[in-house]
């Protein structure tokens, strides 16, 4: 993609730099690929084609970065005037002594002489000592308190969605591509359109010309053979309806050129003013072309392949909703905060790891239906080619048989315009030696133009069945 832009800039260049001086732009002769190529560079469309192809390489290489850790780092910083503090009260506790036989820590009370304890008032045991716990106050504070880290996640088993997410992409990315060759295609047919039209407003003009100069010429003759008294004003006036009428063909013609020119210079990007002459001409013969009803190589059908592959994709992407999902996080963090009576009570860093696991277990058959609508959507998708396939299979063969029927075409009214030329010349001279009436040389007149123009429709429809089967087959 980046040679043929770096192509056509040149070529833009090159054609900017001729047209920037008069004397070169008079000379200039503009053949069909010339205006193809300005058409390609200045249109609007395939500009557009072209950054949706950039956005699509753009999301395919996002999917991408889902097969690599997410790496992050994080911090917080915490600022509060609040503090919480809690006040704990003293009291007596009671005392344990070391039991000589046991070693174990025992009740210090009083017992009496038969050994059992002294109880107080409330039957609670009474302690020979007492040990005495003062109040204690906490104070937490929470201001002050940051923390910083560096965490990296991987998904491990995503039940096949980033795979099948970036396959999709690359599928978006192939169409977009596609989708580009498909717009050049039309503005190259669009051109050819304009291009064949604009010659075909030219040899009009040839037609019209010609068509006056000999009913002016015949005009003159009649006015001075009515002068002469030979002719009557009828047959001047008759006369006179056909060079009107051939002077209101040649404005027509020359409208005609200046509108076809315009449109012209519109589909090239060029101000619709510039004066352009263009090089081909009907006196030369279309090449052949190879014949082929192979469509596959269009891009409306590789487009229709690669849906139907971004719709299989899909139906895995669904059904990875309802699949095991596994993942891993690692971090490692540095925490100071939390002051317990002014001293810092967490200070240090430490390393931490998440394993994370998730079974779908039951959904009430919302997997089940999701996965099937994404079947029925492939499969509509397929009989959808199946169809266009058709048509287009169709479209190619007609195109074929429309090019055979017009060179046949051109070849016949070539030989019809040869024949009514050379009635034309007969009976001119019929008509002169007086064998041959003024309306029947009027009419031959008329059948030679006929017959010029019938010719010239077929040649340039030749020329345009030529571009639409090139369409039809994919072949530009």
């Amino acid at each position: 993609m980046k040679t043929e832009n770096i192509m056509y800039e040149i070529k833009f260049l090159l054609l900017a730099l001729a047209f920037s001086c008069g004397s070169i732009r008079a000379q200039q002769k503009w053949t069909l690929e010339v205006c193809r190529e300005m058409a390609l560079q200045n249109n609007r469309a395939i500009a557009v084609a072209e950054k949706t192809e950039e956005k699509a390489g753009y999301e395919s290489g996002s999917y991408r970065a889902n097969f690599f850790p997410r790496i992050s780092v994080s911090g917080a910083y915490l600022y509060s005037g609040a503090n919480m503090s809690r006040t704990v009260k003293g009291n007596y506790l009671p005392t344990f002594v070391s039991d000589p036989a046991t070693g174990q820590l025992k009740p210090n009370i009083l017992t009496k002489p038969d050994g059992s304890p002294v109880t107080g008032a409330d039957g609670n045991p009474v302690f020979r000592e007492y040990a005495y716990f003062p109040d204690m106050k906490f104070d937490l504070g929470l201001n002050g308190t940051y923390f910083t880290g560096i965490r990296a996640e991987q998904p491990v088993f995503t039940g096949g969605k980033i795979v099948s997410a970036y396959k999709m992409s690359l599928a978006g990315k192939d169409i977009a591509r596609l989708n580009r060759h498909l717009v050049r295609t039309e503005i190259i047919v669009e051109t050819d359109e304009a291009y064949w039209q604009h010659l075909k407003a030219v040899e009009s003009r040839k037609v019209a010309l010609a068509f006056q100069k000999v009913a002016t010429e015949l005009l003159r003759n009649v006015e001075n053979a009515c002068s002469a008294g030979m002719k009557t004003k009828n047959d001047v006036l008759k006369v006179q309806i056909q060079v009107n009428r051939a002077e209101l063909q040649l404005l027509q013609v020359e409208n005609a050129i200046r509108q076809s020119r315009m449109n012209l210079c519109r589909i090239m990007g060029m101000p619709l003013v510039s004066e352009i002459e263009i090089a081909e001409s009907l006196d030369e013969n279309p090449a052949e072309i190879s014949r082929t009803t192979d469509f596959t190589a269009r891009p409306e059908y590789s487009i229709l392949e690669k849906q139907i592959e971004l719709k299989h994709q899909q139906v895995k992407l669904v059904r990875s909703d309802f699949l095991p999902n596994i993942g891993v996080m690692a971090g490692y963090g540095y925490m100071r905060g939390l002051k317990l009576n002014g001293a810092p009570l967490v200070d240090r860093a430490s390393f931490s790891a998440l394993l994370f696991v998730r079974i779908p277990v039951f959904h009430w058959g919302e997997g089940l239906n999701k996965i099937r609508a994404a079947k029925t959507e492939k499969q509509i998708m397929q009989l959808q080619r199946d169809d266009l396939n058709g048509k287009m299979e169709l479209e190619l063969r007609q195109a074929l048989d429309r090019c055979e029927e017009s060179r046949l075409e051109a070849s016949l009214t070539a030989r019809a315009l040869e024949q009514t030329e050379e009635n034309m010349k007969t009976s001119r001279n019929h008509y002169e030696a007086g064998m041959e009436t003024l309306a029947g040389y009027l009419e031959a007149q008329t059948l030679w133009q006929q017959a010029w123009m019938d010719m010239i429709d077929a040649q340039i429809r030749q020329r345009l069945n030529e571009t639409y089967y090139r369409k039809a087959r994919g072949g530009f």
